[in-house]
């Protein structure tokens, strides 16, 4: 079954990023999208640090990844720079591992001044992985998701923008779906012309009648 595969790149369980990605999974799910989380910080710290893909649970986290439909990745930003946890895991990947994927970056920081951090540090290791279609980034700040009755609440403007940003995404998700449906339909070609019609008509012929189309007919 095609799914979404989530990236979270926050250290911490709680956290701005974890929030906004828990947000998108839930506005993925009310559209019947199947969706699964990989929690970078879950997984085995000594192998994940070399890339150690004998390790089982290293190696079908980055299955999951190369199998995936589309993915979302969230990440904080400090200084200028996406999270460690997310770099180390971006590195184990394949080369071609998001390949004919669209990809949604989320991340959040202490002021817009981070927001370049995903055009210039970001973007570039996931074209290097083969990803052409990465769709705008959604940023937000400390003031766009704050801590209220403990739990983190998204800004209306944010929280807007995120849904804007996953109705585009679904909407990549639906135009792909279409494509692979039409060049499968193309692959398989016409169907072949049913010939009882045509006897039909060619023995009309033979009994003198005139005047006779003969048509083949087309089944869809």
């Amino acid at each position: 079954m095609p799914y979404v595969i989530t990236l979270s790149g926050s250290p911490a369980d709680r956290s701005r990023s974890t929030h906004m990605l828990n947000t998108a999974e839930a506005l993925l799910g009310e559209r019947g999208i199947a969706v699964r989380r990989i929690d970078i910080r879950k997984l085995p710290a000594a192998a994940l640090m070399v890339a150690d893909t004998s390790n089982v649970q290293l190696r079908e986290a980055l299955e999951v990844v190369e199998h995936a439909q589309a993915v979302i990745i969230a990440t904080p930003l400090y200084k200028s720079a996406y999270s460690g946890l997310l770099k180390i895991f971006l590195d184990a990947l394949p080369q071609a591992a998001l390949a004919q994927k669209p990809v949604l970056p989320l991340a959040t920081g202490g002021s817009l001044a981070h927001l370049l951090a995903l055009d210039y540090a970001l973007k570039p290791v996931l074209a290097s992985l083969g990803a052409q279609h990465v769709l705008s980034n959604v940023f937000a700040t400390e003031q766009d998701v704050v801590w209220r009755d403990d739990r983190y609440v998204l800004a209306e403007p944010i929280a807007a923008r995120l849904a804007e940003a996953i109705d585009a995404f679904v909407q990549v998700l639906e135009d792909a779906a279409e494509l692979r449906r039409f060049r499968s339909n193309a692959l398989v070609g016409p169907r072949p012309f049913r010939r009882t019609h045509a006897r039909q008509s060619e023995q009309l012929v033979g009994q003198g009648s005139v005047g006779v189309f003969i048509q083949p007919e087309t089944t869809y």
